[in-house]
């Protein structure tokens, strides 16, 4: 089974075609395709071209599924005896991604 490590976000992720992933929000319409030319590993069965830092001429192309917001993530701070709290929150904005081919040249 083929599958590449690529890099978005500033994160790695391991795909292989027909996963679907989660990645940071890019600019990018749902419904688009969008590529990735940041590829540091592709392995096809027994061979694994490992990248310095990235494999030339490889590229993993995608289909946008949907951009969307995770779920809430809640900071609680404290200092003990102190009458100090404080909440803060976010959601992080993601886009969910269909691997579409993964191609060498």
């Amino acid at each position: 089974m083929a599958y590449a490590v690529i890099q978005t976000g500033g994160k790695q992720y391991r795909v292989a075609e027909g996963d679907e992933i989660e990645v940071e929000k890019l600019d990018v319409e749902a419904g688009a395709k969008t590529e990735f030319a940041e590829v540091l590993l592709v392995a096809d069965g027994a061979k694994v071209t490992i990248g310095e830092p990235l494999v030339a001429g490889a590229k993993v192309t995608a289909e946008v599924l949907d951009q969307f917001k995770d779920d809430k993530v809640i900071a609680f701070k404290f200092r003990r005896r102190k009458g100090y709290h404080r909440t803060v929150g976010h959601r992080r904005q993601l886009t969910k991604l269909k691997i579409q081919s993964i191609s060498t040249k």
